[in-house]
């Protein structure tokens, strides 16, 4: 059903989840984030893992300790898979007996990758393998790179549908959160969707209130300025945005 991969920057402090699968609307069940842990829960997904576990997590209970008490208390979990990373970088991971096969998962330093029903293991290798060979890029190219490797591998055996991806930088709240539902190529879309975001939302989030400030931003101006210059520097570069904004008549 999905492959998902659960990862963070170590020197930015970034946290994310890319999630990919033959299931409607994978982006709006599978990943769990907070600023400091993040959990994805998937396969015969039960939610209430992500939904109870992250403020667990967020609450200084071991990783491993989570997972072992929801193995424990879920008569389903042998139909689950889930994999996290606590606060402190510790990775739990679960695939259950019964889960449709293929199914596993692998892990690296602050990255844990899994997956279900797909066409064989390389799909989690190979997405670990990119993103580990990825490390030089920025954080969220990282998880693109990784998970289209996947896709590469095979990917998921029943075919393609939706993909999702959330991003938290240091704050309560996604500094990017972009969901494919329904879509030929719905990891194509997620990086035209990236694309997008660069154009104007990366700016706009320059001025967000922030846990530090309250009140974030209160002039705009430097906001309209960075998002100008890049304006001008695409047309320069004669880079076309990929917005399929419709402007006003």
């Amino acid at each position: 059903m999905t492959y998902s991969i659960v990862a963070r920057d170590s020197e930015t402090g970034q946290i994310g989840i890319a999630v990919a699968s033959r299931f409607f609307a994978c982006g709006s069940l599978v990943p769990h984030l907070s600023d400091t842990a993040a959990i994805a829960s998937q396969a015969f997904v039960n939610p209430l893992w992500g939904i109870e576990g992250l403020p667990r997590l967020i609450g200084g209970e071991a990783a491993p300790d989570v997972i072992a008490d929801f193995i424990a208390r879920d008569a389903g979990q042998s139909m689950r898979q889930a994999h996290m990373i606590g606060p402190d970088g510790q990775i739990a991971q679960h695939t259950g007996a019964d889960c449709v096969p293929w199914a596993g998962h692998v892990q690296g330093k602050d990255v844990s990758v899994a997956g279900n029903m797909l066409a064989g293991p390389e799909v989690v290798s190979e997405t670990l393998r990119a993103y580990e060979a990825a490390l030089d890029q920025p954080f969220v190219e990282r998880l693109l790179i990784a998970m289209q490797a996947g896709e590469d591998a095979s990917g998921d055996k029943r075919g393609r549908q939706a993909a999702g991806l959330c991003i938290h930088d240091g704050q309560p709240y996604p500094s990017l959160d972009l969901r494919v539902d329904d879509h030929s190529d719905p990891l194509s879309e997620l990086r035209r969707l990236y694309a997008v975001s660069e154009e104007r939302l990366k700016f706009f989030s320059m001025g967000l209130a922030t846990v530090e400030n309250f009140s974030g931003m209160t002039d705009r101006s430097p906001i309209d300025e960075a998002i100008s210059a890049d304006e001008t520097r695409r047309k320069e570069g004669n880079i076309k945005s990929q917005s399929q904004a419709v402007p006003p008549v």
